[in-house]
């Protein structure tokens, strides 16, 4: 089933939201309706408050992105020997950031039209438990790890955006505010 995406202005991408158990009702449902929402949407991360949900699930596929850039393009946006993943990231927390950093442009499902540049950690290292609720413990790099950083900050209540500087913020404020009036008249 596709859900509709929850869009900014909605107070549930604000929410931290609540670790869930195995017995989380219908959890595969939810999993496998999160990926088909995913895909409809042609993105490449969504967390659960992406479809009203408060719930720490998120689920990521870089490897589609992966196979459409060009060689030049993978060297630039991918580790060496990574070629993206597709995972569900359940309870997620991040353990460790690089020191090493970089920009690059992001969007969001929640944020239609809006594009900035956004810089992050290179690399991460996250515990999760994947869709079976196993423990993993991994460490991803570029546009991999800057996905899961993106979805991780909506499980805690945060948007890219809140990662630009005041004066871009000032700058976007009014196409911000279109989002939220469009969404109030649906």
């Amino acid at each position: 089933m596709i859900k509709p995406i929850t869009i900014y202005g909605n107070p549930v991408l604000r929410k931290k939201c609540e670790d869930i158990e195995q017995s989380y009702p219908n959890i595969q449902e939810v999993i496998e309706t999160m990926w088909q929402t995913l895909r409809h949407a042609d993105g490449c991360g969504l967390a659960a408050p992406q479809i009203n949900l408060p719930i720490k699930l998120f689920i990521v596929n870089s490897r589609d992105t992966y196979a459409y850039m060009s060689a030049k393009e993978r060297k630039h946006f991918f580790a060496e020997e990574d070629c993206g993943i597709e995972e569900t990231f359940i309870n997620a927390e991040i353990t460790a950031y690089s020191e090493e950093v970089w920009t690059a442009g992001e969007g969001c499902l929640s944020i239609p039209d809006l594009y900035e540049e956004v810089t992050r950690p290179w690399s991460v290292t996250i515990k999760y438990q994947d869709s079976e609720f196993k423990e993993q413990n991994r460490t991803y790099h570029g546009y991999t790890a800057r996905i899961i950083q993106h979805e991780f900050e909506h499980t805690q209540g945060k948007l890219y955006i809140d990662r630009l500087s005041p004066l871009r913020k000032q700058l976007i404020k009014n196409k911000l505010m279109r989002i939220i009036k469009g969404n109030r008249r649906k």
